[in-house]
């Protein structure tokens, strides 16, 4: 079988029943649930879905990507991780290979049923992606040795009750995991702008499309107060109330 190490510190939230497992992936193949599956340290990554599962012969089937190359990398791959958000639950899963397969007629990777899986139902946990059409930014103050301050605008692109994730487009902030930035400024589309302190706990390069590459980092809030943390999750509720409607043709 597979393993998943990708979330340490999460007994609580870790399935280890095989049954309660393949429950869980058939419920998300019979609602057509879309995944995210990731490869390269989620520097690459895929929509994708689940095809079948079939557990006695311990497979799981993902369809393919459109793109070949994408798919090359995807077999080549040693580590493949999948996520979703199913009834507000993030689900998420690793395995260790994928094979080519044919279902029905179309490409697609078998995989093997994971030993576990992780469900994050708290909130902290709930990441949610910021507009596209009218992108939100996240204004750091860069101190200078010289006592001056320079001042670096990065796109958000999402945002959850534990921090938020963001691209540097011009690769101008210090990819030090662990590095302390104060004083950041991030938009919500309320006109409202929040003031925190923001810790790098993970950075990766990201070639676009275009070949222009950009570091996609992911920023923890520390020492959040109270006040600016409720005014997050009430930033977070809206938009997922927003984004609800549109998927329902409310909006």
């Amino acid at each position: 079988m597979a393993t998943n190490n990708d979330t340490p510190d999460d007994s609580p939230f870790r399935v280890h029943s095989r049954r309660e497992i393949v429950s869980l992936l058939s419920s998300m193949m019979d609602r057509n649930q879309l995944l995210s599956l990731l490869i390269k340290g989620g520097s690459e990554s895929v929509i994708t879905s689940i095809l079948d599962v079939d557990d006695g012969q311990d497979y799981v089937v993902i369809d393919a990507a459109p793109s070949a190359t994408l798919n090359d990398h995807i077999l080549q791959s040693n580590r493949i991780g999948f996520e979703a958000l199913y009834n507000n639950i993030r689900i998420t899963f690793t395995v260790t290979q994928a094979k080519q397969h044919m279902f029905q007629g179309r490409p697609a990777f078998k995989v093997q049923i994971p030993e576990s899986l992780v469900r994050l139902q708290r909130r902290e946990y709930f990441r949610i992606a910021t507009p596209i059409a009218k992108p939100l930014r996240c204004t750091f103050r860069v101190d200078n040795p010289d006592g001056t301050f320079t001042t670096v605008v990065t796109l958000l692109n999402n945002i959850s009750a534990g921090g938020v994730g963001l691209t540097d487009e011009k690769k101008v902030l210090d990819t030090t995991l662990g590095r302390i930035y104060d004083n950041c400024q991030i938009e919500m589309t309320d006109n409202t702008v929040v003031t925190v302190k923001l810790q790098v706990r993970d950075c990766k390069e990201l070639k676009l499309a275009s070949g222009k590459t950009v570091n996609r980092f992911g920023c923890e809030f520390i020492d959040i107060p109270r006040a600016i943390l409720a005014a997050i999750q009430r930033f977070i509720t809206k938009l997922e109330r927003e984004q609800n409607a549109k998927a329902s043709g409310m909006l």
